[in-house]
């Protein structure tokens, strides 16, 4: 389906002197919200003026984590839902609509991300759940998002992407997950030419290693087993990026905001690296 040809802007210049928040009146819905990379997306744009619809499995988790970011429930629709359920998924976009008029953005966060193991060590069943939560829980989202979307006027789908999809860690064999996020991204681009003509545009931001709790358990893992300090693990893995630094979940947020926002209106199919140049391009 080809896209209809759209008028030019009439004056460009608004795009660059509009002073207002990134997301400002726009609705946005972020699935899979925890402790570390999802809150931080929910926070960013909460920041940047939008109002949130925060799903996840974990009901209770999630109420508490909202009620930190939005004490008075004002900005932010508690929503509890499993990616793998498509009704549930229905129903949270519905409440979004419903709750706030309309939907602007997704941000797809959630994953099942600790299977751990290479080919001999993966069974069918890791297989399946695998890809049922990071490749089918992904396409629930965006068939339940796509129509209030496209009633918008479009909108802006983002992927949460892994860098395992396009170089193998050397610490360890994921191969499952690695095969789910770089299925991820050919749906992604498939997505972004179907959805295009809708004014829907749909984009990956390629994540790597992020400091936080899980990277720091891994640091003292990897200390124990090899008979050094943490901060030398550390420092090993921040050494391979051009950047000295370690990425965090707030550095990958502000990428997902950009991404949801009129900024990158012409930014669609493309994957972000967000790695402190741990390695560069696909």
């Amino acid at each position: 389906m080809a896209a209809t040809p759209r008028p030019l802007l009439d004056d460009p210049r608004p795009l660059l002197d509009d002073p207002r928040p990134l997301l400002d009146d726009k609705v946005v819905w972020v699935a899979g919200v925890g402790p570390g990379l999802g809150g931080a997306c929910v926070q960013a744009a909460l920041r940047d003026g939008a109002r949130v619809v925060a799903s996840a499995r974990d009901g209770e988790r999630l109420a508490a984590r909202m009620a930190e970011l939005d004490p008075d429930g004002e900005r932010v629709l508690v929503a509890p839902a499993d990616v793998t359920d498509a009704e549930a998924c229905r129903r949270v976009a519905a409440a979004a609509v419903e709750r706030f008029g309309a939907l602007h953005g997704l941000v797809d966060v959630a994953a099942l991300d600790n299977v751990m193991g290479g080919l001999d060590d993966t069974d069918d069943a890791a297989w399946a759940a695998t890809h049922r939560v990071n490749v089918i829980g992904a396409m629930h989202l965006v068939s339940a998002a796509r129509p209030h979307l496209a009633a918008a006027g479009g909108g802006s789908v983002v992927f949460i992407g892994s860098q395992s999809s396009l170089r193998p860690a050397e610490e360890m064999f994921q191969v499952a997950y690695a095969a789910s996020k770089g299925a991820l991204l050919a749906a992604q681009r498939s997505l972004a030419r179907e959805l295009g003509p809708q004014g829907i545009r749909v984009n990956t931001v390629i994540a790597t290693w992020m400091w936080g709790p899980n990277v720091e358990l891994y640091c003292a893992w990897q200390a124990a087993e090899r008979g050094v300090t943490p901060e030398a693990v550390r420092d090993e893995i921040a050494s391979r990026m051009a950047l000295g630094e370690i990425p965090r979940d707030d550095d990958v947020a502000e990428a997902v905001v950009w991404l949801l926002s009129d900024r990158a209106r012409m930014v669609t199919g493309q994957e972000l690296l967000v790695n402190a140049g741990e390695i560069f391009g696909g």
